[in-house]
């Protein structure tokens, strides 16, 4: 268990916890002393996440939950609260990144699909917790966007617009929500293994180019799904309570350098 218990007493709902970036997140928060309400549409991956938590001495409940569907997303806030009496903290997580077509091949239904869950979803799921958010005036959102988000060439059509419209929609959000003492912020991470990301990384290593796996970042590496988990925990924290309505890339560098690293002139 961590020695700082930054989130202790407090409880964080986490979408998209049965792997990657939500898993690391949920394990993390658990450390710090929150009691974690996982979500995600795997349940069995889910139950797996609470009795690893419950072994390190944490506590986490699991409720199967499609964020794109808002009376699930309705079903996963009353059972935090049920369990759980309080919502300090939701992390935005689940997404989905599409199909990497061109243009000319995209349809309605592949922006739809991700559409409902990576914008639909992070709006009905902070809806709904915001509301009560808002009766305790306190709280902090943590929205999942990506460096997609900021700039071309880290995602599909589809998806880089739908992480730029979460963006947006953590600005807005936090000027409505401000007022209450809730705080909205974005984390936007650049090339981290995850399962999402397997078949880029895959690929890579099938064909002996892994070395080429976040060469475009400063720091001449990709992350790992622990390493955004950390910034995610500083932002839900009190530690960043004068924060509110900003977008963290979280990305090795690679949004300030053009995508030519080293080569600033």
């Amino acid at each position: 268990m961590s020695k700082h218990r930054r989130l202790l007493d407090k409880v964080a709902v986490i979408t998209g916890a049965s792997s990657g970036i939500g898993r690391a997140t949920a394990v993390l928060f658990a450390r710090e002393g929150a009691k974690v309400v996982l979500a995600a549409r795997r349940e069995e991956r889910l139950n797996e996440l609470v009795d690893e938590i419950a072994r390190e001495g944490g506590t986490a409940i699991a409720k199967k939950t499609n964020v794109a569907v808002e009376s699930e997303v309705r079903e996963l806030i009353e059972a935090a609260l049920g369990a759980f009496g309080q919502i300090d903290v939701l992390v935005n997580n689940a997404g989905v990144v599409g199909g990497l077509f061109g243009l000319e091949a995209q349809s309605e239904e592949e922006w739809l699909s991700v559409y409902r869950t990576n914008v639909l979803g992070t709006m009905y799921c902070t809806k709904h917790a915001a509301k009560h958010m808002m009766e305790r005036k306190m709280g902090s959102i943590v929205n999942i966007s990506s460096v997609a988000g900021i700039r071309s060439g880290a995602g599909g059509n589809a998806y880089s617009a739908s992480k730029a419209a979460i963006i947006n929609f953590t600005m807005t959000s936090a000027c409505d929500l401000g007022g209450y003492n809730v705080r909205v912020n974005a984390v936007c991470p650049g090339l981290i293994e995850t399962e999402m990301t397997k078949p880029v990384f895959d690929y890579a290593r099938e064909k002996g180019k892994e070395w080429k796996l976040g060469s475009r970042c400063e720091l001449r590496r990709y992350g790992l799904p622990m390493e955004i988990a950390h910034p995610i925990l500083f932002l839900a924290s009190d530690e960043a309570s004068f924060i509110t309505g900003q977008a963290l890339a979280v990305d090795g560098g690679n949004t300030a350098s053009l995508n030519l690293p080293g080569m600033k002139f």
